[in-house]
């Protein structure tokens, strides 16, 4: 169908012309589209710009980083699992095998891994991971105040054993005189004859035979506290203090080889066998105290004799002969 013509009459020349396109019409329409289209083009680039299927090589490369960054998370997450766990039986040792043993109350879990204010963790939220990364801090912290509780705990028992190695060398463990040295045990701890009263007496220690000049051994570590003749009876005699109330007294010895004062170990030889004060023969008087009283020696040999020894020398010790002193 043709397009309608229209016309209009020109008084000029008397004569009808035909109305053309107005030139704004003419140029306007086109401009219009082309401005509609470069809209419609602009709103489509914004919108593929912000969907997943499209990116660009920058978007590609920042989302293999944070996929990386996951994975590491990921592996470092397993390993601080595996540290926890190390922590946790190092925990348990600790507190059912070395605090038992010195006698420490066990510690527990929260006191070990503290209190965690989630507040301290505020500057991680808001992102995509943040949950990822606050549980791996949280942990982290947690394994780090336990090893620290760990290393106060290590650093007490460490203390103690050193204090228990110092208490166990103090104490009397060993004979004064070694067994191949000795003639026999003349007599024991207990009530027993007065050589020269001939009366019952308590007999406050143990008496060794053997030969004049015989080296007689501390039995345990500790400073001379005296070595003379001062008490009455004993003769020529030595004290040494081991502390944790604990005494010994080796009496009626020919020679020191210590002087008061003097810090001697277990094993060191203080004197030697003799005669002197109240003494029928050469012995050494052997004389335990604890907290100020005398107590049976014999509970103190478990330093060098054997369990068949100590039966042979505790049956000769109960009986109730006639001491030498």
């Amino acid at each position: 169908m043709s397009k309608k013509v229209k016309y209009y009459y020109d008084p000029e020349s008397l004569a009808y012309r035909i109305i053309g396109p107005q030139k704004r019409k003419k140029y306007g329409y086109p401009a219009l589209f082309i401005l509609a289209s470069a809209l419609f083009g602009f709103l489509c680039f914004v919108i593929l710009m912000n969907t997943p299927y499209f990116e660009t090589p920058k978007d590609k490369i920042q989302a293999r980083e944070i996929e990386n960054l996951k994975l590491n998370y990921s592996i470092l997450y397993k390993k601080i699992d595996a540290l926890d766990q190390v922590a946790s039986e190092m925990a348990d040792r600790d507190n059912n095998l070395y605090r038992v043993y010195f006698n420490l109350s066990p510690i527990s879990t929260e006191k070990r891994q503290g209190i965690i204010n989630r507040k301290r963790y505020q500057e991680l939220e808001g992102f995509d991971n943040s949950e990822l990364v606050i549980n791996t801090s949280e942990k982290v912290d947690k394994i780090a105040n336990a090893l620290v509780a760990q290393s106060k705990s290590l650093d007490q028992i460490l203390k103690l054993a050193k204090a228990k190695d110092k208490f166990l060398s103090a104490i009397p463990a060993i004979q004064p005189v070694k067994n191949e040295d000795l003639k026999h045990m003349a007599s024991g701890f207990g009530y027993r004859i007065d050589p020269f009263t001939k009366a019952r007496k308590m007999h406050e220690g143990m008496d060794f035979t053997a030969r004049t000049g015989t080296p007689i051994f501390a039995t345990g570590d500790g400073v001379v506290k005296n070595a003379d003749n001062s008490k009455s009876g004993y003769g020529n005699h030595i004290e040494i203090n081991h502390g944790y109330g604990y005494l010994t007294l080796y009496g009626h010895l020919s020679k020191y080889k210590v002087r008061a004062g003097q810090r001697v170990k277990r094993g060191d030889i203080i004197g030697f066998v003799g005669s002197t004060g109240r003494s029928q023969a050469p012995h050494c008087h052997y004389e335990v105290h604890k907290d100020g009283k005398p107590v049976n020696p014999i509970n103190f040999y478990y330093g060098n004799i054997s369990a068949a020894e100590y039966v042979a020398i505790s049956k000769i010790a109960n009986l109730e002969n006639q001491s030498l002193d």
